[in-house]
């Protein structure tokens, strides 16, 4: 709605596409908005505040400069987080690191510190909240960071808290700012404990449309704003503002102390309230190891993640107003059902988003190995069980396919299973690996218009199956000069052109963790270097339905299509 937009603009000083982003869909509803008029309040008040004119009186070098920074703060604050966040992130983190590196340096310089341990402990507190910018700054270079893990972020987080707290220790010790200043130096650092719990407790709402609560989180933080704005204007040492009357200092007391004490109140819940250890936005569910290499107590962790998942912007199974045991009462209980209906009845009792789903065995298996076990016997394994079976698995595979032509040995060669999508493969590539090229997704076109089922387009040749296979039994050779053609005993024989800019021709293999290529190596087939080669598929299927494919190559300068057996 339009009105819903200028709402947001007008209050949040960014573009209404961010309202989109955290609450897609209908507009804002009545909490967000009662919140934004709210929040136009209390910012109105902080604007006014953070404009007011500079007070007058010499300024040095030194102070002058930390003035212009300090302004230019409140500017990024205000405005330019916008232009600057059209740009690439790096941007972003180097420039607010250049920006509070020559702040922190200029405030030891500028501020009368009156001691010099208190200067060396405010050096070392800027310290940490600069590494904790650089961190995020080689962070997003993908270069190696200062320090990595929870500790040491919270530490880092900490660090910066610590650096404001001591700056406006140096405030009072100088004696030129404020009484108003300093309330609003210790204001920033409540705020920094308000904002930060409130951050963890509703991230999961926060992303899930709840936009009351950041829109507030944003308002009270201009009171960091306020009190850079307030440090900037008081620098000069003469025309110190009178302190505030008795009554209005009482006033900012209780809010003080209103905001020390808000996050806690914020994080004692009702006793009814159910207990949520992990949602689908914790860190520790990110990581899904296999069953196999679980502790026991480490499994209804695993099946809580995966009951809230919301990977992938589905719904989770269980709604979060299910406590962490009701979730695993409900899992055991999916367990024992005999099809999808009782699964999607016991969800639907559960208040679950999405019953018809079901619950996959894969899930389940955290809440009762038992049950599953019995059906889905892999599910039990762990990542390297998992790993050999498939190894096991595919060299059985490979086992069952011989080479069809056994006396004619090429220059290189290799026999193997491939395999297929389940869901509907055209084929298999035989390709210049390293031409980046668009040819593959043009043969890929091509194959279904082909009779025989080949796609033919330069540097890529798709060679498709002609039954309805999932892995099929595929030689290849390659050959220095033309090999006999040899068409008996073959359903398809055909002979197309195929060009190599790199000196490479290959066919895909199957990667680790991969279901779809060759089960073996795949040697390169274009012997000769780069050029042209010839390219003969020969294609049967035997009396168990099982199909063959043996694919010769060899250098040729035709570019003629052969059916030398239709």
């Amino acid at each position: 709605m339009l009105g819903d937009a200028w709402l947001w603009v007008a209050v949040e000083w960014s573009p209404p596409a961010y309202a989109e982003f955290y609450a897609p869909g209908g507009g804002l509803d009545t909490p967000t908005t009662v919140a934004l008029l709210v929040a136009a309040l209390v910012k109105a008040a902080l604007l006014w505040l953070i404009l007011r004119a500079p007070a007058p009186g010499p300024l040095d070098r030194r102070a002058k400069a930390l003035r212009r920074l300090l302004y230019l703060a409140v500017a990024y604050a205000l405005v330019l987080w916008y232009p600057i966040a059209l740009l690439p992130d790096a941007v972003d983190a180097a420039f607010q690191l250049a920006l509070w590196t020559a702040i922190d340096v200029l405030y030891l310089l500028v501020i009368r510190w009156r001691s010099r341990m208190l200067r060396a402990a405010a050096g070392a507190m800027f310290a940490v909240e600069l590494a904790g910018m650089a961190n995020e700054l080689l962070d997003e270079l993908d270069l190696p960071e200062l320090a990595s893990g929870g500790i040491v972020e919270l530490g880092l987080i900490l660090g910066g808290v610590a650096a404001t707290i001591i700056t406006v220790v140096g405030q009072r010790r100088d004696g030129r700012w404020s009484r108003g200043t300093q309330v609003a130096g210790w204001l920033s650092v409540g705020v920094y404990a308000l904002v930060i719990p409130l951050n963890v407790l509703f991230v999961g709402r926060i992303s899930s449309g709840n936009l009351a609560t950041p829109v507030m989180m944003d308002a009270v933080g201009l009171v960091g704003t306020v009190w850079i704005a307030a440090t900037a204007r008081e620098l000069p040492a003469e025309g110190r503002p009178a302190d505030l009357p008795p009554a209005l200092r009482r006033v900012i007391r209780v809010a003080v102390a209103a905001v020390a004490v808000v996050p806690i109140i914020a994080l004692i819940h009702p006793e009814q309230t159910p207990r949520l250890t992990y949602t689908g936005w914790s860190m520790d569910c990110y990581d899904r190891p296999g069953f196999g290499d679980l502790k026991p107590a480490e499994r209804d962790a695993a099946f809580l993640c995966r009951a809230r998942s919301i990977e992938g912007g589905v719904p989770p199974m269980f709604p979060d107003s299910l406590s962490d045991q009701e979730i695993l009462a409900y899992g055991r209980a999916l367990c024992r059902t005999k099809d999808r209906d009782e699964q999607e009845a016991i969800l639907t009792r559960a208040g679950s988003a999405r019953p018809a789903w079901g619950a996959d065995p894969w899930d389940l298996v955290h809440v009762c190995p038992e049950i599953v076990g019995a059906t889905h016997p892999e599910l039990l394994r762990s990542t390297a069980e998992t790993k050999a079976a498939n190894a096991a698995y595919i060299a059985e595979q490979n086992a069952k396919c011989r080479d069809p032509w056994p006396r004619t040995k090429g220059a290189v060669q290799a026999t193997a299973k491939y395999f297929l999508f389940v869901d509907g493969d055209p084929g298999y590539l035989v390709h210049d690996p390293r031409d980046e090229g668009a040819e593959a997704e043009q043969a890929m076109d091509k194959v279904y218009d082909d009779s025989a089922r080949i796609g033919v387009a330069g540097g890529a040749v798709l060679i498709g199956h002609v039954e309805d296979v999932v892995d099929l039994c595929l030689t290849v050779k390659a050959f220095r000069t033309s090999p006999p053609q040899r068409t008996a005993g073959w359903d398809q024989v055909n002979e197309v052109s195929i060009v190599s800019r790199s000196g490479r021709l290959t066919v895909p293999e199957m990667g680790e963790g991969g279901e779809v290529g060759a089960g073996a190596p795949m040697p390169n087939l274009a012997i000769a270097g780069k050029g042209r080669y010839r390219l003969r598929v020969y294609v049967r299927v035997d009396d168990a339905g099982e199909e063959q494919h043996l694919v010769v190559v060899f250098p040729g300068a035709s570019r003629k299509r052969l059916k030398l057996k239709p």
